[in-house]
């Protein structure tokens, strides 16, 4: 981030944002050699012990002051920002006063580490603290500091539940010391959002934001020149009055290697009606279709890439059935397509795992957090597809009116930088990408928490057995147990597992989100139990009761590994935070879907060896087979990631003539 940002009034224009860079071959090839030289210089940091003496120092002159005197130190500290920028002398004065008002409003004084923290955000990177580290209370520090001097602030969160929890936690911080605080969920109507987004700062989630701005641009026509938008102001004030977002200044993105990576596979489409809905008899036959058609004979299936493709005899069999039906299915073309869409609805995506059916309506879940997308429906009639499938009402098909994918939104912001409690692993794509370093940030507290051997069992039915028993011989220590697992389905399972067992326990799932704050908050009780998806992963902070670190603190259970070794060390780090003991076991299968779908090779096989005398498989094998596959996984994600990115710059070049591609 350029050091010239961090003045007042550096960022002007009716609405600023980055323009997109596009480099030419030489100048990529020219910033690839240079890549590692530059992410380590972009890593330094101001010297630690400056830093916390320097805060200190100004802590001590705060500390003393009444409620007038440290308004008006608040007065004199934004007139010093706008006057000189923010320098190491002002960013002390400004993290002393942020820490008073948090332990004035919260009874929270920041930690050395998280003042560290909010240093490394200030400088544009990401900072990799450790799970339990206090992330929430770190943003404030940059917040605060970038909103005296004058710059909106966007807080961005994985969810809505996240957004609207830490805007009215962290929210009288701000307010002590004269900022506003905005927040943004789903289902806000146009003026709500428009108020939220004017305060100094404004908590929202990725989706919303995104769309948000999306649904500014369809607003605006093409991306507008700020000639433009200064002659929208004069004359056309309906169509200023309807955008909500006021700009891309800067973003502080929490979770960042989930928003950043993770979840930069799939872009975000506006969507519009596009027509009646199509007739249902069309897409049963499909389906019906499809039921005849037989796996590796007339299909095959690619579960890493998640595509089918039809064989030459399965081609002939299906003109063979569908030449009594005449109409659309004379067709070579469309034939294949219908019957490929029904054949990825019934295969590829699975009830109480990709989607779930509530109230008539295909709800799809997200894969990353575990919760319902709302008003999310997947392209070109696979979405009906899956709705005839589940007997419920059929959806008109919609059409594409604005997509943007996550990479080119972020890299719009003057200024960007997250925090995680895992990054390391990415760390290359996001300097790639976006321009951002990764800094680690040593915890405030030594971690206490203990990982397990993982076990891995030939079958699913010896995994959930031997989780259960497992639950069972924790339980009777007292201790709070949460068990992980990658599906609502896999999650209603274990429960019916443990009400047989007379396992009294919670479940949270995507069924369960209005009653996630009641059952987080109970969950680290002694005797508690928690079946959860994703949705207790990222962000989760499961408080312990009384007496439950003398008994071992809360103990973690991963039923299956994630493609992403990232999103297991997330779950496991709800335990042993801020130095509180805890422990951690994965205890898996040989036919679960990571293992299935990317176990290759001699390790696949000596597992299959290994599992032949139904006893886990020796600790090694596991290692390595996990490893193997998660690598594989994590490879194909990335490529699919980059992949989607150049789609999306060739996209907008060829419709450069007409205007934007968004």
């Amino acid at each position: 981030m350029s050091s010239a940002f961090l003045h007042a009034g550096a960022v002007r224009g009716a609405y600023p944002e980055r323009l997109d860079r596009r480099l030419g071959k030489l100048d990529q090839f020219g910033e690839k050699l240079i890549a590692p030289i530059a992410r380590r210089l972009r890593r330094r940091a101001p010297s630690r012990e400056a830093l916390l003496a320097a805060v200190h120092a100004e802590a001590r002159t705060v500390e003393g002051l009444g409620e007038r005197p440290f308004q008006d130190a608040v007065a004199e500290l934004r007139g010093r920002l706008l006057r000189e920028g923010a320098g190491e002398a002002l960013v002390a004065r400004s993290f002393a006063l942020v820490r008073e008002a948090a332990w004035r409003t919260l009874g929270q004084r920041h930690y050395d580490a998280q003042l560290m923290g909010g240093r490394i955000l200030l400088g544009g990177m990401v900072a990799e603290m450790e799970t339990g580290e206090g992330k929430t209370l770190t943003a404030t520090l940059p917040a605060c500091t970038l909103a005296l001097l004058g710059i909106p602030v966007h807080v961005v969160t994985v969810n809505d539940y996240l957004a609207g929890r830490d805007a009215e936690w962290m929210g009288p911080v701000y307010r002590m010391l004269g900022l506003s605080v905005g927040v943004i969920v789903h289902g806000l109507d146009p003026d709500a959002r428009r108020k939220a987004y004017a305060s100094d700062i404004t908590y929202c989630s990725n989706k919303e934001l995104v769309f948000d701005y999306l649904r500014d641009r369809m607003a605006q026509g093409a991306r507008p020149t700020a000639i433009h938008l200064k002659l929208q102001r004069l004359y056309d004030l309906e169509t200023k009055s309807r955008r909500v977002v006021r700009g891309l200044y800067c973003a502080i993105v929490d979770e960042a290697d989930s928003v950043l990576v993770d979840e930069a596979r799939t872009p975000l489409i506006i969507s519009g009606q596009g027509g009646v809905a199509p007739q249902r008899e069309i897409y049963q036959a499909a389906l019906d279709l499809a039921g005849q058609l037989e796996l590796e004979q007339d299909f095959t299936i690619d579960r890493e890439e998640r595509t089918l493709r039809m064989t030459e005899p399965g081609r002939d069999k299906l003109a063979a059935l569908a030449e009594p039906l005449g109409g659309v299915w004379r067709g070579d073309l469309r034939r294949e397509e219908l019957t490929l869409l029904a054949l990825s609805a019934r295969h590829l995506f699975l009830k109480d795992r990709h989607y779930l059916v509530r109230e008539n309506k295909v709800e799809l879940i997200d894969e990353f957090t575990g919760r319902v997308m709302a008003d999310r429906k997947l392209e070109r009639g696979l979405h009906q597809m899956i709705e005839v499938k589940e007997d419920c009402a059929v959806a008109a098909q919609q059409t594409v009116l604005a997509r943007l994918t996550y990479q080119r939104f972020f890299r719009r912001y003057h200024w960007l930088c997250g925090m995680t409690g895992t990054a390391k692993e990415i760390a290359r794509e996001l300097w790639t990408v976006y321009g951002l370093a990764v800094m680690r940030i040593q915890p405030n507290r030594p971690v206490q928490r203990r990982a397990l051997p993982d076990r891995m069992y030939p079958s699913s039915d010896d995994r959930w057995a031997a989780v259960v028993d497992r639950i069972q011989a924790v339980h009777r220590e007292r201790r709070p147990i949460l068990v992980g697992t990658r599906s609502v389905e896999a999650s209603e399972q274990l429960s019916a597992m443990l009400q047989a067992a007379n396992l009294p326990h919670r479940i949270l799932n995507a069924r369960q989100d209005q009653e996630e704050a009641e059952i987080v908050a109970h969950a680290g009780e002694a005797g508690q139990i928690m079946v959860a998806t994703n949705m207790a992963g990222r962000g989760t902070d499961i408080r312990l009761g009384d007496g439950v670190v003398g008994l071992g603190g809360l103990h973690v259970i991963a039923t299956e590994r994630h493609e992403s070794g990232r999103i297991d060390r997330q779950l496991f780090g709800r335990c042993g935070r801020q130095g509180d003991p805890g422990s951690c076991e994965a205890i898996m299968a040989m036919d679960d879907e990571l293992v299935a779908t990317y176990g290759r090779g001699v390790w696949r096989w000596l597992a299959s060896l290994a599992s032949a005398a139904g006893r886990p498989l020796p600790q090694w094998i596991v290692r390595l087979l996990t490893r193997k596959a998660q690598r594989t996984a994590e490879r194909l994600n990335a490529r699919t990631r980059r992949e989607l990115l150049r789609a999306d710059e060739q996209m907008e070049t060829a419709l450069a003539f007409s205007g934007e591609a968004e």
